[in-house]
């Protein structure tokens, strides 16, 4: 695929010194990461009004007191993460905050529940927007499966063209929605001061089939908690702000939960006074709609096609937010290193393009139907909101400072709350399928803290061995005409058993890392010296800089220059490659290495050198296990 179809299809590759341009202001930040919170408007009320009609019509009533307790949570959670943003100012999301304060398996606990949540948000959001299409035209209806497929493959392709892109995309559907919102709030209100009347409707009569009682309304609560998915995303995504990126990551999230909340009160209160009842063919929002705006008028129609806009676009906050989760797990070896590379449209793209095919996989499974699914992706998220908050509560504990104690106080009764909702939704929704998550997360957190466990070992049995023999090419005699370009993915003993074997056969060897950004070049150096030694004869480490993300690229521009410039002479590249026990640790390693192997045989033409090291049982370090 030529590198010109790439950039029309993707957009153009970007160099690191465009990331810092590539952040977004406010006004394309909130859209971008406040799609799924604000999408959520679209059916927390109806969740929560789909329990309480069990109880019969008079059971309807109750929807307003719980939307307000619902809006007081919403107010602890987002002052608890405004704090957190504020103490983590690269990235306060429930990994990052557990982790540092609880210890690394409780941060894994907040990370495998966020990213099943965000797997099922992906999933749940496309489903529901190709339902709502559906319901406009109802001979798609066979065809849900393949539209939300369809939608999948355009939201991940938003996202691999880069996030500022990203940003221009979502932001006019996302302000339309909250824009027909407040036009609905408005035409309701003129309607009830003027024509309506303050006096509720009584909704249809429907028979009780559960008694009213505290089990029915901590499940109608639990179940309108729905509008609190995606809240976190704000302080996941700081990086993506503009500077100062935490004072403006904190405004926005301010203002997304302040939103959030007018928002889902207006509907629930309409739906209350307009005596709204759940209807399997007519979602709730869009019966208030008819309600105010008259049926098959035009600002109904724009209200329904803005709801299913939106509920597309709220895939993007788990398109925003999954790789940066999978990214941070990769930094901590939780998750295979190549979930951390930076793409050249500065995404994580590998993360992008896994979370593309578990949501693929989850809305085949569930044939396109949300009823499952939705009842599940509220349990990772209140799994992560309670985790957050308890370690915001110990870290205040041992830090102190000023007014440490009413932060404390707040984070503890979030931390409450949450915990007292996640319970409701385990024993409520237990049969309805959130068993299944109840189960993966602990095999999801067996499974990061075995990739852990398993980089710790082979980076200690790779690691250079204390009293090694230096490195060193010693002068030929009689020259072969050979030169080597060793490629040095890191100063591990699989990169110097390839050096030593350059060496062996090569008038002169030119050792060559290409610098990622967080490296530090003079520590490199230091390092190299250590092992080589300043009297290297005919040895050279080269280390390389990048101006775009990827590292292969520098690498392979260094090799055909050498090439060019020394053509009497036969170049062989050596590639070190290390070979694990475990067949499964191959995922672990070599995949830069890989992939440049294919970049330089492209052309069939060059000469390489494959170096073996064979991976010894490794050492167990008690410090560290």
């Amino acid at each position: 695929m030529s590198t010109g179809f790439l950039s029309r299809f993707f957009g153009r590759p970007l160099p690191r010194a465009a990331a810092v341009g590539e952040r977004l202001p406010n006004f394309e930040a909130l859209p971008i990461l406040s799609s799924d919170a604000l999408s959520s408007v679209a059916y927390a009320t109806e969740a929560a009004l789909g329990v309480l009609i069990l109880g019969g019509s008079a059971a309807l009533g109750l929807s307003v007191p719980i939307t307000l307790a619902i809006i007081a949570l919403i107010a602890i959670v987002v002052l608890s993460y405004r704090q957190a943003i504020a103490a983590y100012p690269d990235g306060g999301g429930s990994y990052v905050v557990a982790r540092d304060n609880l210890g690394r398996n409780v941060g894994l606990v907040a990370a495998a529940a966020l990213l099943i949540d965000y797997t099922l948000t992906a999933a749940v959001s496309l489903m529901a927007g190709t339902q709502a299409l559906s319901s406009l035209a109802p001979s798609l209806l066979p065809h849900e499966v393949s539209l939300s497929l369809l939608l999948l493959v355009l939201v991940g392709w938003a996202n691999l063209r880069g996030v500022k892109e990203a940003g221009r995309v979502f932001a006019i559907p996302t302000y339309a929605f909250v824009l027909m919102v407040v036009l609905l709030t408005i035409a309701g209100l003129k309607d009830l001061t003027f024509h309506h009347g303050w006096s509720p409707d009584a909704p249809p009569s429907v028979q009780a089939l559960e008694p009213i009682g505290l089990f029915l309304i901590l499940r109608a609560f639990s179940s309108g908690c729905s509008a609190m998915t995606g809240i976190e995303a704000i302080a996941n995504g700081v990086k993506v702000f503009k500077e100062p990126a935490p004072a403006n990551a904190r405004k926005t999230l301010l203002v997304m939960g302040v939103l959030l909340s007018l928002m889902f009160l207006a509907v629930s209160g309409m739906g209350f006074m307009y005596g709204i009842a759940p209807d399997p063919k007519v979602t709730v929002l869009a019966q208030i709609g008819i309600r105010v705006f008259g049926e098959n008028s035009a600002l109904l129609w724009a209200l329904q096609i803005a709801t299913l806009l939106i509920l597309v676009l709220a895939a993007n906050t788990a398109f925003a937010g999954f790789p940066r989760l999978a990214a941070m797990l990769a930094d901590d070896r939780c998750l295979p290193r190549q979930m951390s590379w930076l793409g050249d449209r500065l995404v994580y793209q590998n993360g992008i393009g896994v979370l593309l095919a578990f949501t693929a996989f989850i809305i085949l499974i569930c044939r396109g139907d949300t009823t499952v699914a939705v009842n599940l992706y509220a349990l990772g998220v209140f799994t992560a909101f309670t985790l957050s908050q308890l370690g915001l509560v110990r870290r205040w504990w041992r830090l102190r400072g000023d007014g440490w104690q009413g932060r404390m106080l707040m984070n503890a009764l979030g931390a409450l709350a949450t915990f007292l909702v996640l319970l409701v939704i385990v024993v409520s929704k237990f049969d309805e399928g959130a068993w299944t998550v109840v189960i993966a997360i602990p095999l999801l957190v067996a499974g990061l803290a075995m990739i852990r466990r398993r980089y710790r070992e082979v980076y200690a049995a790779i690691a250079p061995r204390a009293g090694m023999e230096p490195l060193c090419c010693p002068e030929r005699s009689t020259p072969t005409g050979h030169h080597c370009i060793v490629w040095i993915a890191g100063l591990t003993m699989p990169s110097f058993e390839a050096v030593r074997y350059a060496c062996s056969f090569a008038d002169s060897v030119t050792a060559v890392m290409v610098l990622a950004e967080e490296e530090d070049p003079g520590r490199l150096s230091t390092e190299w010296d250590r092992w080589a030694g300043t009297q290297t004869g005919s040895l050279e480490f080269k280390l390389l800089d990048s101006p775009f993300s990827s590292l292969i690229d520098p690498f392979c521009d260094y090799v055909e220059q050498e090439e060019q410039q020394h053509p009497d002479r036969t170049t062989t590249v050596v590639m070190p490659v290390a070979i694990p026990r475990d067949r499964l640790d191959m995922t672990l390693l070599n995949q830069r290495g890989l992939n440049l192997f294919r970049a330089l045989s492209a052309d069939g033409s060059r000469v390489f050198s494959i170096v073996r090291y064979y991976v010894k049982e490794p050492m167990q370090d008690p410090a560290r296990a």
